[in-house]
């Protein structure tokens, strides 16, 4: 049975009373006033309407500086791809560790506009070029102890790195890095960039682009060592 009319205006009146006492009922409640139904050119009412504009404004607000933060996300992203892109280009076209070698560190200080790059290879090769930016490691990942769990996880990493890290993999450089990305080669070695902000590369940035980076050096290595 439906309940009394004079039950219902009660109730009502019971409501009205409470937002009376508590004006602010509302603003701790907006969902609420969105879903209110205001009846128009009734004086002093038209307030609520404007409340509730306002806060669809907000609403609006928000969603677009949302947007806008997807969308700059979304060029970012595209420009990355454009640049593992190019890499992967210009790694087919090296026929030989050297020119293989001598393309990474190019490509990636370069077109990613990083201060430094570090190559750490296993083995030996007396083809390969001496500099800073390429280290042979002969006794392979034994060799490396500070990097062992890198080594072992076979998975890429950013952050800011301890600084026994940091000395075996930038040397005399290892002081003006702040942060840094690494990515483990597999059984080719290390490869890590090495930043002078701090908030270059952080330890919660997704490793998306460090992998496809990393499979495709490990690729090139190998293809390389197999035309030699």
């Amino acid at each position: 049975m439906n309940a009394p009319l004079s039950d219902d205006a009660t109730e009502a009146g019971a409501v009205a009373a409470y937002l009376k006492q508590h004006p602010s009922f509302l603003s701790d409640y907006p969902e609420l006033a969105a879903q209110l139904t205001v009846p128009r050119e009734q004086g002093s009412v038209a307030s609520l309407a404007a409340y509730q504009l306002q806060q669809l404004r907000e609403k609006n607000a928000e969603l677009e500086q949302r947007l806008a933060e997807l969308g700059a996300i979304a060029a970012d992203n595209e420009r990355l791809m454009e640049r593992v892109h190019a890499l992967n280009v210009a790694l087919l076209r090296a026929n030989t560790l050297e020119v293989t070698t001598r393309t990474v560190m190019a490509r990636l200080s370069e077109d990613f506009h990083t201060e430094q790059v570090r190559l750490l290879l296993f083995g030996s090769n007396a083809d390969l070029p001496r500099s800073d930016w390429l280290r042979q490691v002969g006794g392979g990942a034994a060799e490396l102890t500070e990097l062992a769990e890198l080594l072992e996880r076979q998975e890429p990493i950013s952050g800011r790195l301890a600084p026994d890290k940091l000395a075996r993999l930038f040397g005399d450089d290892a002081a003006a890095i702040r942060s840094a990305a690494l990515m483990p080669l597999g059984d080719a070695g290390i490869l890590a960039i090495g930043s002078h902000n701090p908030d270059r590369f952080q330890p919660g940035m997704g490793t998306l682009f460090l992998k496809m980076i990393a499979a495709t050096v490990t690729a090139a290595l190998a293809r390389a060592r197999d035309l030699a």
